[in-house]
């Protein structure tokens, strides 16, 4: 098998390990002596729905509405399906976020609020407070995403934004409240995935307020205005920890980072290859990242440290890029590049780092591959590593020499996906 070939198909390995199709049945809870009403949002949003609708007694009422990102539905027959904007929020999602909220609140003791919950929720279960609205919150958002701030700081300030998020959706309903989760965040704790809409939330007011200034976001008067209000107490928080609404609440997460990377890791022992996971959850600058696993690459290369090549180095979790130029592309591109400009003349090292959504950032790309060559094979054509990096444009580089990997929306969602192969 070709080493492309390999890589990516590794890659496929560990998204089918967190397909919801699979998964998600075992899990279902019983059907009440009342209504079900489905809701959920996310890039797994459509197909946990689907799920649903295939396994659910026979007989037994069921309706809902799930909200994913734009060209990641499916047709389903009892539970709607709304494709609306991300990573930026639009007044379609915030529409569907609204019924979503309405229908909650309608429920009874009896019935059973079953939340379909996976990464991308935040930006699609948008329903800003009245203070802040829509296009402040869109605003907001794009700086956020620009910032570098990790996703549980980003996810602080949304939901001190939101009228759905941060254990909202929980508190509006009277009945049982059964949350199932795709994980896309380190450490996979219930309240930081999509904002955790059906989980307590141990931040406050002045947490969002200390983010927008840390990171220096520019964000519209409305937000501070509103963010400066709840810190003096004027607006009521986020449920917390401790509180009744969640006596009738459980969160259960259903698939990690940690179940694709074992996928993974099995697929390359299962071809003869030894393999390592680094870690579920690496987070920091992914052009910075890269440097720290380009000289752990080059001890193994050198010296034989932990194993013999042939191995593959395997990790997840979420980076971050902070945007400083104008260029295209997503952290697992970013990633890459860097590690190509670090490895520059290392024969034996491939590698590949891709979004187990199938989008690397907002691009349409899942991510790309790398070769020792890589950097040669760019010059030839014109493009030179160390500039492209620095325009954060490293999806131009890795189109241009046509080494992107493409596989479209996978309908799942627990973070990136990198292996570093050293033959």
């Amino acid at each position: 098998m070709e080493i492309r070939q390999l890589l990516v198909d590794s890659y496929l390995a560990a998204v089918a390990a967190a397909d919801p199709l699979k998964i998600l049945p075992r899990h279902l809870p019983s059907a009440p002596s009342g209504r079900t009403l489905v809701v959920g949002a996310g890039k797994a949003a459509a197909s946990m729905a689907l799920a649903v609708e295939q396994h659910w007694p026979p007989g037994a009422a069921l309706e809902g509405v799930v909200v994913t990102r734009y060209g990641h539905g499916l047709p389903t027959k009892r539970i709607r399906v709304v494709e609306a904007g991300h990573p930026v929020p639009d007044e379609t999602g915030e529409a569907a976020a609204r019924e979503i909220l309405q229908k909650a609140g309608g429920l009874e003791s009896g019935d059973l609020l079953l939340a379909l919950v996976s990464g991308g929720g935040s930006a699609l279960l948008s329903l800003p407070v009245d203070a802040v609205g829509i296009e402040a919150l869109k605003a907001t958002t794009r700086e956020l995403l620009r910032c570098g701030a990790p996703i549980q700081e980003i996810n602080a300030v949304r939901k001190h934004l939101s009228s759905i998020l941060g254990g909202r959706l929980a508190a509006a309903c009277k009945g049982r409240v059964f949350a199932l989760l795709v994980s896309d965040v380190t450490g996979d704790e219930p309240t930081h995935i999509a904002s955790g809409p059906c989980a307590p939330d141990p931040t406050t007011f002045d947490d969002a307020l200390a983010v927008i200034q840390r990171y220096g976001v520019e964000a519209p008067p409305s937000v501070r205005e509103y963010l400066e209000r709840g810190a003096r107490g004027k607006v009521p928080e986020t449920p917390k920890p401790g509180d009744r609404i969640f006596l009738r609440t459980e969160n259960r997460v259903v698939a990690t980072a940690q179940q694709a990377l074992r996928a993974a890791a099995d697929f390359f022992r299962q071809r003869g290859i030894a393999s390592l996971i680094l870690g579920d959850s690496v987070t920091g600058e992914a052009s910075e990242v890269a440097k720290a696993y380009g000289a752990l690459v080059r001890q193994i290369a050198r010296y034989g440290d932990f194993s013999k090549p042939p191995l593959a180095l395997i990790s997840g979790g979420e980076c971050t890029v902070t945007v400083r130029g104008r260029g295209r592309g997503g952290r697992c591109t970013e990633f890459l590049l860097s590690l190509a400009v670090d490895l520059a003349g290392a024969r034996r090292v491939h590698a590949i780092a891709c979004d187990t959504d199938g989008i690397d950032g907002s691009e349409d790309n899942a991510g790309a591959v790398l070769f020792p060559e890589s950097l040669e094979r760019g010059l030839k054509t014109g493009l030179e590593a160390r500039p492209l990096l620095a325009n954060n444009d490293a999806y131009g580089f890795f189109s241009g020499i046509g080494d992107l990997v493409v596989t479209g929306p996978t309908r799942t969602n627990v973070n990136d996906y990198r292996a570093i192969l050293i033959t």
